[in-house]
């Protein structure tokens, strides 16, 4: 059985490419579409409060899914990459072949959600209420703890099988096309990363590809430094309305966010202060 959550903003890219996966794959799909409205708080304050613009989502895909692996008495749930040692982040799960629902919680998502989750009503909460009945009994994996992940190979699996088409030109902030490219907030989120650890889209792609021996390390550094530090000006507005923000409040939570020992403004842009070595 096959669960997603779809993003806010979901991109008519996004949407055509997970109907590609349904008609070519022929197994069953469940699709959780949260509140909108509850999302959008969520992701609002997880913005404001922890420069995470995505958190509501990020917060759905473990919590959603696990309530429908409880109704289903599903006891082993898969995900692809773990973010956080594939892209950067805490170390802790790099020896975890599998981890659990209380692990999600702490380390992937901060040990913020039963705060964050209080200002849900009760019909709101129940795909991110992570009281699940038999939840000690399921068991979470990534997929890349068992095989190296090359984010390219798998592009051409899911594009020759699963018909997964790309952007037609270089997504924001990197130099591919063919990876998160179903909301534009994932732009933000990119970029948000880059503010406040210094490293970006084009670095988290660069560096798969050194491990995957399709790069230098001189190449993967001048691509970091030409787009790491992108942020779509086009998607300002869909940003505003989403949030429901001014511009100037917008760009005070980006400056609030920003790692000053690494950057610096100059005129109405963050620049960095370092050189990759």
């Amino acid at each position: 059985m096959n669960v997603t959550c779809n993003p806010p903003l979901r991109s008519q890219l996004g949407y055509a490419n997970l109907e590609n996966f349904k008609k070519k794959s022929n197994t069953s799909l469940i699709e959780v579409n949260v509140p909108y409205e509850a999302s959008r708080k969520l992701n609002k304050s997880g913005f404001i409060d922890q420069g995470r613009p995505l958190y509501g989502w990020t917060t759905s895909i473990f919590s959603a899914v696990l309530r429908i692996a409880s109704n289903f008495n599903i006891n082993l749930i898969m995900y692809g990459e773990n973010g956080e040692i594939e892209y950067g982040g805490s170390t802790e799960s790099k020896n975890r072949k599998s981890f659990t629902a209380e692990f999600a919680k702490n380390t992937f998502l901060e040990g913020q959600v039963d705060s964050n989750l209080k200002s849900l009503n009760g019909s709101d909460m129940f795909f991110w209420d992570f009281n699940t009945p038999n939840l000690d009994k399921i068991k979470m994996a990534h997929w890349s703890s068992f095989e190296d992940w090359d984010s390219y190979r798998n592009y051409i699996v899911a594009k020759e099988k699963f018909g997964l088409g790309e952007n037609e030109s270089q997504s924001n902030g990197s130099y591919t096309n063919f990876a998160q490219n179903d909301t534009p907030l994932y732009d933000l989120h990119a970029y948000l990363m880059y503010l406040k650890f210094g490293f970006g889209r084009a670095t988290q792609d660069a560096v798969i590809d050194i491990r995957r021996g399709a790069m230098a390390r001189e190449q993967a550094i001048n691509l970091a430094e030409l787009y790491d530090n992108e942020l779509n000006e086009d998607f300002i507005p869909l940003y505003l309305e989403y949030y429901q923000m001014d511009r100037e409040e917008f760009d005070k939570t980006i400056d609030k966010w920003v790692n000053k020992d690494l950057f610096e403004k100059i005129g109405s842009e963050w620049q960095p202060k370092f050189k990759i070595k």
